[in-house]
C-alpha cells in the first residue's frame, strides 16, 4: 500500500502535467497557476515543487528549457512532452477506472 505521502507527490506529479498539458510554465508560474486552480488551498513550497519537476524531467515526462520570462529575467521554462502526455492519459484512464467501472454501454 502506497504511504500518504507517495499519494501526495503522485497527485502534486499528475496536477503538474495537468497543468503543463496547455502550455510551458516557468516553476513560479506553475505554482501560482496551482494556487489558482485549487482557489487558493493549495499551496505548494518550493521544496516541495522544485524537485517534483526535476522528477518529472528525470523520467522524460516534461522538458526544461531556459528563456526570457515576462519581466526580462532567465526562467526555466517546463512543457509536457509525448511521453509524458502518454503517462498523463495512462494516468487519467486509471482514476476513471474505478469510478466509472468497466461498463459495457461506455
Amino acid at each position: 500500500m502506497s504511504k500518504p505521502s507517495d499519494l501526495v507527490q503522485g497527485m502534486l506529479n499528475l496536477l503538474i502535467m495537468k497543468i503543463l498539458i496547455l502550455q510551458p510554465l516557468h516553476g513560479w508560474a506553475i505554482s501560482q497557476r496551482l494556487k489558482q486552480v485549487s482557489s487558493d488551498v493549495l499551496q505548494v513550497s518550493d521544496g516541495s515543487l522544485y524537485p517534483a519537476l526535476h522528477k518529472l524531467e528525470q523520467e522524460g515526462w516534461i522538458a526544461a528549457e531556459w528563456k526570457t520570462s515576462e519581466l526580462g529575467r532567465r526562467a526555466k521554462y517546463y512543457s509536457l512532452t509525448r511521453l509524458g502526455r502518454k503517462q498523463l492519459e495512462k494516468r487519467n484512464r486509471a482514476v476513471a477506472t474505478p469510478i466509472l467501472g468497466d461498463h459495457p454501454s461506455r
